[in-house]
């Protein structure tokens, strides 16, 4: 008998295909979005989960599961799950790295691009009708070639952002991690490592690529907006949480930073409601990976997780490798 699993979100019909060929499938294909107790009744008599950000894997819910095994999620983030949680029970944790990163950075650095030349602010303001004459200054935004690009958190993602800067904009980019770069990786981003208090001082755009962690919670807030100059730019496409969001909306009304991109909210989908009312501030809904081939290739990878693990013994890209080698 094939093992089960449960797929929580909708995916791709040839992503559910692939799965059926090795498991015995319940899918969600009308996308709803279950509650934890609800999660957690799908989830009865299941070896495995193909996980999305929005299903949240804790000690609780695994008490209530006994047979679950994996969870691969369609992610590179996992703060849904609770690794530590997720090891003492025996589940292995998978994610999706590599496969986004080169489209996440194009989009971070689109980002950059909307909110430095106010590219939202002004498309609003052509759409209502308001353009009727020249001005010297309208839309007078911030140049981003030849400035300075902070990047906090420089993984891989971070790394290609850098690469875009210092290669295709000529800036100086500097960067602040949990560890150094190897001076050849260094020498390829044309990046240079500073302080953290450095780099909020000394950035034109400052972009968030690290994970998120209890200890990264609230990261920038208050005291580190007030240390970045009133002409920077601050673009968040790592997780919601790093910024204070209440915070970030009383620095932008204020003129404490010029205006912000963000990706993703703290509580989303849920936007904190002062930040839909400011005009310096450019809002996506969370789809720095959102291309097809992106999303088609995370999907596959979450797949082929479930598969190597489930039938093989040996899935691609744990995050607890601990449970596979024990």
């Amino acid at each position: 008998m094939n093992p089960k699993i449960l797929v929580a979100r909708a995916v791709f019909p040839q992503t559910l295909a692939l799965l059926e060929q090795h498991f015995e499938v319940t899918s969600n294909q009308d996308d709803v979005l279950w509650s934890p107790a609800q999660l957690t009744e799908q989830l009865q008599g299941k070896q495995g989960a193909f996980t999305t950000g929005s299903e949240r894997i804790n000690a609780g819910l695994l008490a209530d599961c006994p047979e679950l095994r994996i969870c691969a999620n369609m992610a590179v983030g996992y703060n849904n799950f609770d690794l530590e949680a997720m090891t003492a029970a025996g589940v292995l944790a998978t994610n999706t790295p590599d496969v986004l990163t080169e489209t996440t950075a194009d989009f971070g650095f689109a980002l950059i691009m909307a909110t430095a030349r106010r590219m939202a602010e002004s498309e609003r303001f052509l759409r209502a009708g308001l353009w009727n004459s020249w001005r010297y200054d309208m839309f007078a935004g911030s140049d981003v070639h030849g400035s300075t690009l902070g990047i906090l958190g420089m993984g891989r993602i971070g790394q290609a952002i850098a690469r875009r800067g210092a290669l295709g904009f000529g800036m100086k980019v500097i960067y602040h991690n949990r560890s150094r770069l190897d001076a050849a990786t260094e020498l390829a981003c044309g990046a240079t490592l500073v302080s953290k208090q450095e780099l909020l001082q000394q950035s034109d755009h400052l972009i968030l690529v690290l994970p998120y962690s209890p200890e990264a919670h609230h990261a920038i807030g208050a005291d580190e907006l007030a240390q970045m100059k009133p002409t920077a730019t601050l673009i968040n496409i790592a997780r919601g949480g790093i910024v204070d969001d209440a915070a970030l909306a009383v620095a932008l009304k204020q003129g404490t930073i010029a205006a912000a991109g963000l990706d993703v909210f703290e509580g989303e989908p849920r936007v904190y409601p002062d930040l839909l009312t400011l005009p310096n501030v450019v809002l996506t809904p969370h789809i720095a990976s959102a291309t097809l081939p992106t999303r088609l290739a995370m999907a596959q990878l979450a797949a082929d997780n479930l598969i190597g693990y489930l039938v093989h013994g040996k899935a691609l890209t744990p995050l607890n490798p601990q449970l596979v080698l024990a």
